[in-house]
């Protein structure tokens, strides 16, 4: 009885580390990036555009953009991830073989990864090109751009998944086809034993002797039989396992596309209002604060009162909340900078545009690293909340936690060496991603650790998880809290 709680124990610390360690391994690499974008030099779009947007504006269009980077990246993953899924369903169901649905999860898993990854890359890569063409008004024109582009693409994501459903039909074809050669056996089978009876019964007429090679004829008929009738369970289990996973790839496919479409319509608002206030010349005026803070609550108002509330909905009002406490932040670094120059004494006239910069530089430098901490977080919830129903739906907690934390760690070391090629801001967009896919482990390790009936191997994996990132990572205690905290709510909740 001692040796089975110990090793329920050493199982959910084991898991438990292994969640933190990757959780942990991905710190390093964010925080060298994040210090690489805020030099002078790479701050220099910020800088120069800060006075035409304003504090607030900056604020809540950087971070409109990172959370908005982050929440597409991990759409495409899922909608890879749900063609991989598809077409291996089609496929390998066709035929007497069952779907070996092992490699189905690992082909949709590393799917998913590399597909996140790769969007987070080319989204980041866009981002500072546009940045540093453009400025922050071309960024403010591509983000309302592709905000009201998404529900189109939603449409056309829609359509072609039909089309793609249409030909998934070839699946349920040779399903048919294959039932219709068993009928064919079956019926021959049938034909055949009527004759041999017809035989056997003139052969006992003629003598009542039995012949042993009619015993032996009608025992191989009858594993004839049996073979047939296996056959065709197998082709009826199949199909129904087929049409299953089918269905819920093609939910799960349309939820997270909706989510794509809606979930960042609340902070792009945000984002454009606060920004043509600072265009128009009124983004340093206190009205535009209050502003903000009525237009969140309206947008938050009104979201909560819709009838059918659903996810993509919670994490819109989410990711509007973020943005607005980045553009609280963004306001409160260029205060902070007035506050010390007034305790050390007023400056002199000659000083003011040197105070001026600095503020600009310190509020930049605020807008991008609380952005990029948003995206971050809201990367892994969103991880957290396919590695939880993984484990919650279909079991395998182990095989979900260390199969996430493989793939994390392949694409982080891909991503290391691929650094020269997708410069900061690609290596930013493919580090959040690489963050999506330490959420699902992270998300299977929270989901396991709250189903299991150990209480010995929960605690185990808390422990683990706390120790593997202080191991590994540059995260204090706080945010080691926030990150599971983050990790429970996302992975139990039923997100549609």
């Amino acid at each position: 009885m001692v040796y089975k709680k110990f090793k329920e124990a050493a199982i959910g610390f084991t898991l438990g580390t292994l969640g933190g360690f990757i959780m942990g391994a991905i710190e390093e690499p964010i925080n060298r990036t994040l210090s690489e974008m805020t030099t002078e030099s790479q701050l220099k779009p910020l800088i120069d555009d800060i006075r035409a947007v304003g504090a607030l504006g900056l604020g809540t269009l950087m971070g409109a953009s990172a959370l908005t980077i982050a929440m597409t990246s991990v759409v495409a993953g899922v909608i890879v991830a749900a063609v991989v899924a598809s077409v291996f369903v089609t496929t390998r169901s066709c035929g007497t073989t069952r779907t070996n649905y092992k490699n189905l999860w690992i082909s949709a898993g590393l799917g998913g990864a590399f597909g996140t990854t790769l969007s987070g890359a080319t989204l980041g890569f866009c981002t500072e090109m546009i940045v540093n063409i453009y400025g922050m008004v071309g960024l403010l024109c591509a983000l309302s751009i592709f905000s009201i582009l998404k529900p189109l693409l939603r449409f056309v994501f829609n359509v072609l998944w039909k089309q793609g459903e249409a030909c998934c039909t070839q699946g349920a074809m040779a399903w048919d086809t294959e039932r219709n050669q068993l009928g064919i056996s079956d019926l021959e089978q049938r034909e055949r034993v009527a004759v041999q009876i017809e035989e056997r019964i003139l052969t006992i007429n003629k003598r009542n002797n039995t012949d042993t090679k009619d015993m032996n004829t009608w025992a191989t008929e009858r594993k004839v039989r049996e073979g047939l009738e296996r056959k065709q369970m197998e082709i009826e289990e199949g199909q129904i396992k087929q049409r299953t996973l089918q269905d819920w790839i093609t939910t799960v496919m349309v939820k997270y596309v909706d989510f794509l479409a809606f979930s960042g319509i609340p902070m792009t608002v945000v984002a454009v209002v606060t920004s043509l206030f600072g265009l128009s010349g009124y983004g340093g005026h206190h009205f535009v604060f209050i502003s903000l803070v009525a237009l969140v609550a309206i947008i938050g108002f009104l979201i909560i009162k819709l009838l059918d509330f659903k996810f993509w909905m919670l994490v819109g009002c989410m990711g509007m909340l973020a943005t607005f406490l980045i553009a609280m932040l963004t306001i409160q670094a260029g205060e902070n900078i007035k506050v010390s120059m007034n305790q050390r004494g007023q400056p002199p006239k000659d000083d003011s545009n040197s105070l001026s910069d600095r503020i600009s530089e310190h509020s930049s430098q605020e807008a991008l690293q609380a952005a990029i901490i948003a995206a971050k977080l809201c990367q892994f919830s969103l991880g957290a909340t396919i590695g939880g129903p993984l484990v919650r739906h279909a079991g395998g907690g182990g095989i979900v936690i260390i199969g996430a934390a493989i793939v994390a760690l392949g694409l982080l070391t891909g991503v290391k060496i691929s650094s020269p090629v997708l410069g900061k801001g690609g290596r930013a967009g493919a580090l959040l991603g690489v963050v999506s896919t330490s959420g699902v482990a992270m998300g299977a390790v929270a989901a396991m650790a709250a189903q299991c009936s150990s209480c010995l191997r929960s605690t185990g994996a808390i422990t683990g998880v706390i120790i593997g990132t202080l191991l590994t990572g540059e995260l204090h205690i706080f945010m080691i809290a926030v990150q599971i905290i983050v990790a429970y709510i996302f992975a139990m909740t039923n997100a549609f």
